[in-house]
């Protein structure tokens, strides 16, 4: 059997309100809500675990998290002390982990530690040994910079962020090359990567719920999702290839569906459209992005493919902003003359969202 890598996916515990928590100590147990405050336009950009209790969420209406939580501490959002934050963190992270760090975002990496631990040819013992470096991140994160963070341990990309997303604050999860199989049957297919919410809802009236369910059935998946099946199949199992990104920054985020039977029924087109749209700008707000760029991809029967795009001077982030641009963009360039195969929207020219982008000046 060949030798793992052993991933780490790193993920700082509500970062921007733990860091106003951290710098103001008389918050700390408090819903501290970092945003507009309830009685100004705007929106969350983060929320305290004890916000979170009460339904509070970033990119909510500041005025519906007042109404949620009454006695919640609004803070004004300091992205500069955010981002030195960032910056203090991954430079603790690169004395245990070395240069193989792909940042996804402020408070967010995948770390590639497979040359820092002792080779083996017992995968399980490989990746156990590697808990040591990742208590040691946490334990020195938590002692220099008064801040936890969460460490999924895996053989890949995966399930380390699995691994981490599911088990936090403060946590450490290991899965191992023997378990990970097991690991993913309880969890719904949206966990796995690539399926966002139009593929889970296919997904889902095809009969799949759970990974259990990708993993037993007999069925061929191309027949559900196209020719992206049998990966699918891979990852229900816990297997993942991709290797880290090492490069400074994402350049584009997107989403496409093929349809298991070629259409140009508006309806249909325009609700994929709306669901592309909001699993595009969720990944916006999670990684504080936002773009000048909206593109739109079609396929027709005979495999033609076909893309437009429009940038604006403007950067946006919402999700009708894409939906309405993307559909400007089909019916100003005729591209539902024919039924079609596949439909996608993508986002490039992305910018981090600043201060002005996510709320309106304080007053």
């Amino acid at each position: 059997m060949s030798q793992p890598r052993v991933i780490f996916h790193l993920d700082m515990d509500a970062f921007y309100a733990s860091v106003e928590q951290r710098d103001n100590p008389q918050w700390m147990g408090l819903p501290v809500i970092v945003g507009s405050p309830p009685d100004r336009r705007g929106v969350v950009c983060a929320a305290s675990y004890e916000a979170r209790k009460f339904g509070v969420r970033s990119a909510m209406p500041s005025s519906t998290a007042g109404r949620l939580c009454p006695d919640g501490v609004f803070v004004r959002p300091r992205m500069e002390v955010y981002r030195d934050e960032s910056r203090q963190i991954m430079s603790i992270v690169k004395r245990f982990a070395g240069e193989l760090i792909q940042q996804v975002s402020v408070d967010e990496a995948y770390l590639d530690v497979t040359g820092k631990v002792e080779p083996t040819s017992d995968n399980d013992s490989l990746l156990e040994s590697a808990l040591t470096i990742a208590r040691e991140i946490k334990q020195t994160i938590k002692a220099e910079r008064r801040l936890t963070a969460t460490i999924g341990v895996a053989p890949n990309k995966l399930l380390a962020k699995i691994a981490s997303s599911n088990f936090k604050p403060d946590g450490l999860t290991l899965v191992k090359e023997s378990g990970k199989a097991a690991f993913m049957r309880p969890l719904p297919v949206g966990a796995i990567h690539g399926v966002g919410k139009v593929t889970e809802g296919t997904l889902v009236r095809a009969g799949f719920k759970t990974v259990a369910d990708l993993q037993d059935t007999d069925r061929d998946l191309r027949s559900i999702v196209g020719s992206w099946g049998p990966e699918l199949k891979r990852m229900a199992f816990g297997e993942d290839d991709r290797e880290l990104d090492l490069g400074d920054d994402i350049k584009s985020i997107s989403s496409e569906n093929t349809f298991l039977k070629d259409t140009a029924d508006r309806v249909v087109l325009r609700k994929c459209l709306r669901e592309q749209a909001d699993e595009i700008t969720e990944k916006l707000r999670k990684r504080r992005l936002a773009a000048v760029t909206v593109q739109v991809k079609v396929r027709y029967s005979d495999f033609t493919t076909l893309t437009r795009q429009l940038s604006v001077e403007e950067p946006i982030e919402d999700s009708k902003q894409v939906y309405r641009l993307a559909c400007w963009l089909l019916a100003r360039h005729d591209l539902v003359r024919r039924p079609l195969r596949l439909i996608g929207v993508g986002v490039s020219g992305l910018h981090e969202v600043t201060l002005r982008q996510l709320t309106l000046p304080f007053q």
